[in-house]
């Protein structure tokens, strides 16, 4: 049975089918040479599909491995793959892969950190991201401002924003002093900065905002700001069946590394940890300096020391 071609790209990993319809409309999706159309329908498995020119694989479902990524995203990045001004984005510090891409689930805004998804299926992100799903997201958020029982109330029985009605699904105070009050909230869809919105709405301002729940995955305590870890088996399956896609039978991850023995636990945190540490070096280094000038200095220290020898 022949399926529309975007959602067989999105399946094999090559977009959201969001992305992909875009892609399609742009005219940037051919199908044997020939320019494709948003709601064709591929009916040739063989068939040569390019995108932006380059030929992409259309893996059958059952040969295209699920996999997902929960990484800790720091404040200050953007969720995007490219940026113009070269600030830091969400894809910077993910592994490299081949033959297939990371797709986030979702976006957080810069100012937001958390929990973020990535996976390499397609059709996965397009469920879990669309409203008709109704997934749970928690939130961390500090609110600067008068909070009472009364807007407490209002932004659990719903505010009309500018695009509709919106609704925290619980509210639980953690504490505060003076002004700065921290509550758990959480919503189930993914509309644009809707958290800070609802506060807004009850003349209140969030100063901190942290995702720390997809669904019943949870951002672990011991995963560092930057650093990601890869879901085990269970976990995407767990995903999978929340929107009703069929469970995977293999994973990429080494089956002895699945042990939750302290040992390893500890090794793949050390991991993570200089992984990031890195990251930060390099994103942080001195720019203008180029490798000629690196070796001039390395060369110049070298002749220095053996000028010393001598005498």
């Amino acid at each position: 049975m022949s399926e529309k071609l975007q959602k067989v790209l999105a399946r094999a990993g090559h977009g959201s089918r969001r992305e992909l319809e875009t892609l399609i409309k742009t005219g940037r999706v051919s199908v044997n040479g020939q320019v494709a159309r948003l709601g064709e329908r591929l009916e040739d498995e063989n068939a040569v599909i390019r995108i932006d020119g380059h030929t992409v694989s259309a893996k059958a479902q059952e040969e295209v491995v699920c996999r997902v990524l929960a990484y800790y995203k720091p404040e200050g990045e953007l969720c995007t793959r490219h940026d113009p001004e070269g600030r830091r984005t969400v894809f910077d510090r993910l592994p490299k892969i081949r033959g297939s891409r990371w797709i986030s689930v979702g976006r957080l805004d810069a100012n937001t950190s958390g929990l973020l998804l990535f996976t390499t299926d397609g059709e996965l992100a397009n469920r879990l991201m669309h409203p008709s799903r109704q997934v749970e997201r928690e939130y961390l958020v500090r609110v600067f401002g008068d909070v009472d029982e009364k807007k407490v109330r209002n932004v659990v029985n719903g505010v009309e924003l500018e695009d509709g009605m919106a609704r925290f699904e619980d509210v639980v105070y953690a504490g505060g002093e003076g002004m700065n009050h921290t509550f758990y909230v959480v919503i189930n869809e993914g509309r644009n900065r809707e958290v800070r919105r609802l506060w807004e709405s009850q003349e209140t301002t969030v100063s901190r905002l942290k995702r720390v729940r997809y669904g019943d995955i949870y951002l672990d305590k011991k995963l560092p700001r930057g650093g990601w870890m890869e879901l085990t088996l269970k976990e995407v399956n767990y995903l999978r069946e929340l929107v009703e896609l069929r469970p995977e039978k293999e994973t990429m991850l080494d089956q002895q590394g699945q042990n939750t023995s302290r040992q390893r636990e500890r090794s793949r945190s050390q991991k993570i940890r200089r992984a990031v540490r890195r990251h930060e070096e390099r994103a942080n280094a001195p720019k203008g300096r180029s490798n000629q000038q690196r070796r001039n200095k390395k060369s110049s220290g070298e002749q220095g020391s053996r000028n010393k020898t001598r005498r």
